[in-house]
């Protein structure tokens, strides 16, 4: 009897990619008693299912042959508009043939990743990031590298010394309301950082899956809109937060040679995205109210942020600070000196409650004693009971440098 030989290894890059933290901790606490804050999902009694079911029922009685056939990779038109003219209402002039409809916003990043990367470009990211670009930029190869932050985010002297230095081909930052943070740039940083892309030659991708989740304070104006970053910003866009997870629908505004390119890699990926799914959600935009149920979710949202902030003083070790995000789904805290938020989450866990430990999030040297906290998917009475079961996980616990 012939020995088989071993089959061949992983690629490279898919033994150097490391699964998401937050995955693990998702399914860590997926038991219906804890009280979790550790993922970033849209409140499920939120999502207008019934609005939702009544446009796939619209679209399958209408239109089935259309809507359960292939479709073009670009997107379905209706969607394409819809979009285009959400966007121009609020300040930034698209047609639709400026987007491409994805499989998620986070397939767009994989998308721009293949047209634009090669094995060894240096890609720059806020520090903490996105985790998830994290594993979509170490898949691609990519060397990341963290640009300098404070708490308004990227610092735009500090981005152009970096980007002088390294020569990095994109960056990646999620201005309002990030991805951990839920700090939001302002202004006159965000025209700093579009003046850096200009003057470096520097692609932008601005992510900004949490925009119209905004619960107080002046909506900021997209790097996109700035004429000086305008031929080089790609905007992401999401239906994640605001419809339905589940749908899996983004988008992308790109220049058109990327989009073009960007078309060319989603052939190569999945021909195109969900032709019901993307007919179903043009419906729901034109005939549902979904600025109302956009308000609804920001006024619901508000209440559960507040909850959160009024509960973190009692909860949290002496000596511990967070902010106080005007939108989005986040607050980012952070322990006293010496405590370790990753090496505490199983004491937290078995007081059954979550957060996720900062550290993974820092694409250069992480902060220990950060986390993110999610505040979306729980009423404030929830709210309050978790910040308390949370006080006494952490009440008998020591610093541990």
């Amino acid at each position: 009897m012939t020995t088989a030989a071993a089959p061949p290894q992983l690629a490279a890059r898919a033994r150097a990619v490391r699964t998401s933290p937050v995955r693990e901790i998702l399914a860590l606490t997926a038991r219906p008693e804890v009280i979790s804050f550790a993922g970033g999902l849209p409140a499920p009694e939120l999502i207008d299912a019934e609005g939702i079911r009544r446009a796939y029922d619209q679209v399958l009685t209408d239109e089935p042959r259309r809507v359960l056939q292939y479709s073009t990779t670009e997107g379905d038109p209706d969607l394409r508009a819809a979009v285009a003219a959400r966007l121009a209402r609020r300040g930034l002039p698209t047609e639709p043939d400026h987007l491409l409809v994805t499989t998620g916003s986070q397939q767009a990043l994989t998308l721009l990743a293949a047209a634009l990367l090669e094995p060894g470009d240096v890609v720059v990211v806020e520090d903490p990031t996105y985790l998830a670009v994290l594993q979509c930029f170490g898949f691609a190869g990519a060397r990341v590298l963290a640009a300098p932050t404070d708490d308004e985010g990227i610092i735009p002297d500090r981005l152009a010394d970096l980007v002088a230095r390294e020569r990095p081909r994109l960056l990646y930052l999620v201005p309002t309301f990030q991805n951990p943070t839920g700090r939001t740039m302002a202004a006159d940083r965000r025209r700093a950082v579009a003046e850096v892309a200009a003057r470096q030659g520097l692609w932008i991708i601005e992510d900004d899956p949490y925009g119209e989740l905004r619960y107080e304070g002046t909506a900021q104006p997209w790097i996109a809109s700035y004429p000086a970053a305008a031929d080089r910003t790609v905007l992401l866009g999401s239906f994640s937060k605001t419809m339905a997870p589940g749908m899996r629908l983004g988008w992308l505004r790109a220049p058109a040679a990327l989009r073009r390119a960007c078309v060319i890699a989603k052939q190569a990926a999945d021909l195109h995205t969900s032709t019901v799914d993307q007919a179903a959600a043009a419906r729901y935009l034109a005939d549902a109210d979904p600025d109302a149920q956009i308000a609804r979710m920001c006024a619901v949202y508000r209440e559960r942020r507040d909850a959160m902030l009024d509960g973190l003083a009692g909860a949290l070790p002496a000596g511990s600070s967070w902010n106080r995000p005007e939108g989005g789904m986040f607050v980012w805290a952070r322990l006293p000196a010496g405590y370790d938020a990753t090496a505490l989450l199983p004491a937290v866990v078995a007081h059954d409650v979550a957060y996720v430990p900062g550290a993974p999030f820092f694409a250069g040297a992480p902060d220990p004693a950060a986390l993110r906290l999610s505040f979306t998917t729980h009423a404030p009475a929830r709210i309050a009971e978790g910040m308390a079961r949370l006080a006494r996980a952490l009440g008998g616990q020591a610093a541990t440098g």
